[in-house]
């Protein structure tokens, strides 16, 4: 165009007038030239209508700052130079796909009221979008960022879609805010991408992105869903004090440097199903308001895990390395875990305290009254390296947990009690000794068609174990308070070993039963000495009935002497005899009677014999109690010793 018909072009243009340059080779006094024609005289920025710009070519210095667009097209547009649009404003929209800025732009302090497009668009250099405002969608659609790409205090009111863009500098998106769903799915953040204090009010996907640096998401806050799933993490991963308000999913995640999420707080469930932590990791101190879901992960490196949350599954966990989990409030489901290395679970009393001496709020949990941690389940679980510290396992579900006997109890660890108070089964009275006892036999036990009140009836999916295989996992847990040095601890499992063996209708015998039962009746397998004690009493007693009535003889037989002279003199020989004693007649329950028949069963007790004279009858009373009642004592003996003995 000579330069008299552009004069006359650019004379004739006014303030908001439509413009269609496409293909267009602009200098940058053009473009002023441009923009001079178009300066509305009220505001002094110029204003274009809708502007059409696709394919063309800015070979200079493109300078749109605090320019009004009714509508902008920059379809396949190149940037040669410099661009800056900053303070600029789209009404309408403004299409910059597959645009190409092959030096730096500026979007500073821009507004976008319609949608903005930078599908396929790429930024040679840096590119500032600081303090944009986009109240409709933004769409990144596999852009590329090539240089640094600042996003800080941006605030995109539509949706910000960013689905497989790549970012191979840094990336900054502090402070900025999502107001409607943010869509990082498949993007790669090949530098840092820091999100620090940002504010997620919608869903925030990252599913299946990449960071190949560090990934910064401290005081953030994802109000609604926060999605990870598949993601890779290959520098550190930032959490700390991140706020999620909706659910959280880092499922199948990888985490391939450091993990922080000190003083994370979820007022929904966390998901880690398959995720991968390749080094070490610090869960925590983080609150959850759900379940903090670690089924199926892998952690390679050494392990902390400070987690105040309902529930913690662990369900097919592997721990490769060292692994400590201190927990608050959490029911913990640790069913075939697998873990080489020494894992410990302990149960925090108080708040967790964070090193700069803070105590982590947990306003999350402010309904939950009860601060017990409680395992579920250790089901299919190798416990030689297993440490729990003041759990609850009332709960627990031992059955089918290797090297059960290698496991070590800490603190104050607590079990199931057998029903209290006296029960009624039918028209008699049931009543328990206090014990430990485990959870599957309250379940076994609340299923017999004679069960009585109190016992725990089984939660869906707890399945049914009946005495045989109970009995191992009491025997096993013995074992483990015995080399504790916890032999009243042990006693209780012994016991419950006992009962199961009772019960046991396939491995034990109708014999062995029988046995069972009466060392259960006589002294409760040599742990009740009230049991034994009772039963001495009571045959003390009946010993002394016996033998006032017919053990002992009407009176005491005097000893008669005879003996014969020889015709002429000489040696006398004398033979001393004694009568048979006779049988009693007439009044045989007298103080006299009682006294002797009471020192008869004394010396029994002690097994010595008194010296008493007894009728036939009472010599084999006798020897009877001299037979069952030392024997009851020291059953007796036997279940004190069972109770004191360290």
């Amino acid at each position: 165009m000579a330069d008299a018909d552009r004069d006359a072009y650019l004379a004739g243009l006014t303030p908001g007038t439509d413009i269609d340059h496409r293909g267009t080779p602009f200098t940058a006094s053009l473009l002023a030239s441009l923009l001079d024609a178009v300066r509305d005289p009220t505001t002094g920025h110029p204003h274009l209508g809708v502007t059409r710009f696709g394919s063309a070519t800015f070979q200079e210095l493109a300078w749109f700052e605090s320019v009004t667009f009714e509508g902008a097209g920059f379809e396949s547009v190149t940037f040669e130079g410099a661009a800056s649009f900053a303070s600029a404003t789209f009404h309408f929209g403004a299409a910059f796909r597959q645009t190409t800025f092959q030096e730096s732009a500026v979007f500073t302090s821009a507004t976008f009221p319609g949608s903005a497009w930078f599908m396929l668009a790429t930024f040679q250099k840096g590119v500032a979008f600081r303090s944009v405002t986009f109240r409709g969608n933004a769409e990144f659609l596999s852009a590329t960022f090539e240089g640094k790409a600042l996003f800080e205090s941006a605030t995109f009111q539509g949706n910000a879609e960013f689905r497989s863009a790549t970012f191979q500098d840094n990336a900054w998106f502090d402070s900025a805010t999502f107001q409607s769903g943010a869509d990082f799915r498949l993007a790669t953040f090949e530098r840092k991408a820091l999100f620090e204090s940002a504010t997620f009010q919608s869903g925030a996907d990252f599913r299946s992105a990449t960071f190949a640096s560090n990934a910064w998401f401290e005081s953030a806050i994802f109000q609604s869903g926060a999605g990870f799933r598949s993601a890779t993490f290959r520098g550190s991963a930032r959490f700390a004090s991140t706020a999620f308000g909706g659910h959280a999913a880092f499922d199948s995640a990888t985490f391939e440097g450091d993990v922080w999420f000190t003083s994370a707080t979820f007022e929904r469930d966390v998901v880690f199903w398959r995720a991968a932590f390749e080094r070490s990791v610090s869960l925590g101190p983080l609150v959850c308001g759900g379940r903090v879901r670690l089924s199926g992960a892998v952690f390679s490196g050494p392990v902390t895990l400070s987690i105040a949350a309902l529930r913690l599954e662990c369900r097919r966990t592997r721990w490769l390395s060292t692994a400590a989990l201190r927990l608050r409030y959490a029911t913990v489901d640790f069913a075939h875990a697998v873990f080489e290395y020494p894992l410990t679970i302990t149960a925090e009393a108080t708040p967790f305290v964070l090193a700069d001496g803070r105590t982590v709020a947990e306003q999350v949990l402010a309904d939950v009254v009860d601060t017990r941690v409680r395992i579920a389940s250790l089901r299919g679980v190798d416990a030689a390296h297993l440490v729990l510290a003041d759990v609850d396992l009332s709960w627990c579900l031992f059955t089918g947990t290797v090297h059960l006997d290698q496991l070590r109890l800490e603190g104050t660890c607590s079990f199931d009690a057998v029903p209290s108070r006296i029960q009624w089964r039918r028209w008699r009275p049931v009543w328990f000794t206090q014990r430990r006892t485990l959870a599957e036999e309250h379940h076994w036990r609340a299923s017999q068609r004679t069960a009585v009140r109190g016992w725990n009836v089984a939660v869906l999916g707890a399945g049914h174990v009946g005495p045989a295989q109970m009995a191992p996992v009491y025997r096993a847990l013995r074992k483990a308070f015995e080399d504790g040095k916890n032999e009243p601890g042990a006693a209780d499992f012994y016991y419950g070993e006992m009962e199961m063996r009772r019960h046991d209708r396939t491995g034990t015998s109708r014999a062995e039963r029988g046995l069972l039962h009466g060392y259960w009746m006589l002294s409760g397998y040599g742990l009740r000495a009230s049991r034994a004690l009772g039963w001495l009493a009571a045959a003390m007693l009946i010993t002394i009935m016996l033998l006032m009535g017919f053990g002992l003889p009407k009176g005491s037989p005097k000893q008669e002497v005879t003996g014969t002279v020889p015709p002429g003199g000489g040696k006398v020989t004398f033979e001393i005899d004694k009568a048979d004693p006779q049988n009693p007649t007439g009044h045989r329950f007298t103080g006299e009677r009682f006294e002797k028949a009471l020192n008869v069963t004394l010396n029994s007790v002690v097994f010595r014999s008194s010296g008493q004279d007894l009728t036939t009858a009472g010599t084999y009373i006798e020897m009877t109690s001299r037979v069952t009642e030392p024997a009851l004592l020291g059953l007796a003996v036997l279940a004190v010793r069972n109770r004191v003995k360290r």
